[in-house]
């Protein structure tokens, strides 16, 4: 192991100017009125002029485009350095902080022990135990740089227009670019609100705003940057060709995957990813008036319910990769830092348990529904995306003798849960029928009814509401329970995904379009249906007063739905149905101000709680937009079927004959 002491790199410039002698009042991102924005200090426009080439992290002294490569150490008196460090509130919690400081004045908190072979990419390797728990450094792009990825970029848009064969000179240049197409007053301002709701920290975009409503005067956590929130945002940039906000914000919260993270003296897993963070300013330490920005995460210690978020770790993977196929670099997701960042989600979600099926066990509140609905145990939301994050994993990870278990462990858990949830998950008419009929208390290796479902438990409503040629997938599944209600973003995310079969995937839209008005009504989509009530709603809910039947959670309409929507129907060549969706969704979102959620069966009022300019409200519609525009690069965000996973199961290595497998008879679907 090597010590070093100190180091600096050349040709650098401060970071931001965070050590200021006045006293910093404001925050650093405050709620702007949008006819202001154009004295906004922090508009993302002027910022990429400034800045176009971020600091990011790496806990390696070198350059972080290229992890493989160390960079000279320069003289002790040379230029400035910046380094983030981490520094205790008082309560346990640590948060990220960012200051400049001139290398004259000696390093500041910059020791830091390393491996010698830092090329080394293998997962024993690089493991530390308590996280990685590294200090980063930064870099500025030279002119050089910049001018070059400018024109990169230019290159690629102008391609986007062109048509195959087609050849680019001084000529044309100028007619393809006056030819494409222009915005939309509507899509204009969905652009200018999410610009406005652009995180800085260091000068450096990192994430948006969860809403930034100007006359909110109690956003509470509103105001972060949430993982899950941050999606449909960090697809409208990279769909744009805007990848620096995406790729700061991947680097920075996997800095936060490794801090200590403790709730009544107890510390959950290392992987575990945060639900989100906030930039604050707090007094620099031993510097009377100066001040400095930090990066606060939020674990689940301060969220209501006290509920660790389980589908962070798993957005995350998925916005990883989606980053890699939309910009083509995929250097981020070969880092050292990255794949160790993956392989501690990896190991919390395939830890070993008391659980006998595939599927995760969460409590409720784990995921979007971050209220109690009754959704703990087995939710689809949950199973859907770890699926997701799965394949994604089996695509980025780095293939050495450290990874090769891992990777073992992936494919048997995508082929058990591929077969789980097709299996068990599924219901259509003729399954509905079946359960009917179901017999209980079965004791058997070949019984029928292996969860021990009483058919009693089937609801009136749904024997008339399924239709002949639709089916979906259950909310939930556990032992002698099903939930029969009807759950959007787990049912878009089996299409997505392809964890259903192409026949169940095409079975779900086909669900859709018959029961438009309930599943859509005037404003999509309904995150659940149909809502809980009376009796059921005081013992699910609670009596929640916030999600009142076909409010909020509990059968309200999220606009925010809208671009995974689009992706599953551009999958399945069904993009007339997220046409009329987007057109629907276009007749109200500027008018209304684009709101978090809807009320009533169908839709018809702004939710009398939700909050206004939401974010991924207006980042799902400008992402489903540039999604119909450009389907083919939308393609690249969804998977097609897996017939390797068919032939892998993990019945095959029991040698005693004891399992029964019916993967036979589900392959014989497959090919419908």
């Amino acid at each position: 192991m090597i010590r070093i002491s100190s180091f600096v790199i050349g040709k650098m410039k401060p970071c931001c100017r965070i050590l200021s002698n006045i006293a910093c009042k404001s925050p650093i991102h405050p709620h702007m009125n949008p006819s202001n924005l154009s004295h906004n200090p922090l508009n993302f426009d002027k910022i990429r002029g400034i800045h176009s080439y971020p600091f990011q992290f790496l806990g390696f002294p070198h350059e972080i485009e290229n992890t493989h490569k160390t960079s000279r150490v320069k003289g002790p008196n040379f230029g400035q350095f910046r380094v983030c460090s981490r520094v205790g509130l008082g309560r346990g919690d640590y948060i990220t902080r960012c200051a400049a400081s001139n290398v004259t004045n000696g390093v500041r908190n910059c020791s830091s022990t390393v491996e010698t072979r830092i090329n080394d990419k293998n997962f024993e390797k690089v493991y530390i135990k308590g996280g990685v728990n590294v200090k980063p450094l930064v870099v500025e792009r030279n002119g050089e740089e910049e001018q070059h990825s400018k024109a990169e970029k230019e290159v690629v848009e102008i391609n986007d227009g062109m048509e195959k064969g087609d050849k680019v000179d001084d000529s044309n240049i100028d007619e393809l670019v006056s030819s494409k197409k222009k915005e939309s007053e509507m899509e204009t301002e969905a652009w200018r609100l999410l610009r406005n709701a652009v995180v800085t920290y260091c000068n450096s975009p990192v994430g948006t705003l969860a809403a930034n409503d100007p006359n909110d005067k109690l956003p509470l956590n509103y105001d972060q940057v949430f993982i899950r929130d941050f999606v449909p945002s960090a697809l409208a940039f990279l769909m744009k060709g805007e990848g620096e906000i995406v790729k700061n914000f991947l680097l920075h919260t996997l800095q936060l995957q490794s801090w200590e993270k403790t709730v009544d003296c107890y510390s959950p897993g290392q992987g575990l990813m945060p639900a989100s963070f906030k930039v604050r300013t707090v007094p620099l330490d031993g510097n009377n008036g100066t001040f400095e920005e930090v990066l606060d995460p939020d674990f689940g210690e301060s969220a209501i319910g006290r509920v660790a978020p389980v589908d962070s770790g798993l957005w995350w993977i998925i916005l990883l990769r989606a980053y890699g196929k939309l910009t083509g670099d995929c250097t981020l997701q070969e880092r050292v830092d990255v794949q160790t960042g993956i392989r501690l989600i990896l190991n919390l979600c395939l830890s070993d348990g008391f659980d006998m099926f595939p599927t995760l066990l969460v409590t409720d509140g784990s995921c979007m529904i971050d209220r109690r609905m009754g959704i703990h145990g087995h939710p689809l939301e949950i199973q859907a995306l770890f699926y997701s994050a799965l394949r994604c994993s089996r695509e980025m990870l780095a293939e050495d003798e450290g990874s090769k278990n891992l990777i073992r462990a992936i494919n048997n858990r995508l082929s058990a849960l591929s077969f789980h949830i097709r299996e068990y998950y599924w219901v259509d008419i003729g399954k509905i029928n079946e359960i009917y009929r179901y017999k209980t208390e079965e004791y058997s290796m070949d019984a029928t009814n292996k969860f021990n479902i009483y058919p009693e438990q089937i609801p009136h409503w749904l024997m008339d509401w399924i239709p002949s040629e639709g089916g979906y997938m259950l909310g939930n599944l556990q032992p002698a329970h099903m939930d029969f209600r009807f759950f959007t973003l787990g049912n878009l995310w089996s299409v997505i995904s392809s964890v259903g079969t192409p026949k169940q995937n095409q079975a779900i839209l086909n669900l859709f379009e018959a029961k438009w008005d309930d599943l859509i009504g005037q404003m999509p989509l309904k995150i659940c249906y149909p809502a809980v009530e009376d009796e059921e709603w005081r013992i699910i809910t609670g009596s929640d007063p916030k999600n009142t039947p076909w409010s909020y959670h509990n059968g309200g309409s999220w606009p925010t739905l809208l671009w995974q929507f689009t992706l599953a129907c551009i999958k399945m060549d069904r993009t007339d149905l997220a046409e009329k969706a987007v057109e629907m969704a276009e007749k109200r979102l500027q008018i209304d101000r684009w709101p978090e959620y809807y009320d009533t069966r169908y839709g018809k009022f702004v939710g009398k709680q939700a909050r206004l300019y939401q974010t991924w409200t207006i980042a799902g519609y400008e992402t489903s937009k540039m999604f119909l525009e450009n389907p083919a690069k939308a393609s690249l965000l969804f998977w097609d079927e897996d017939y390797e996973l068919l032939e892998i199961c993990v019945c095959a290595l029991n040698k005693t004959g004891r399992k029964k497998c019916s993967r036979g008879a589900a392959k014989s679907q497959i090919l419908i």
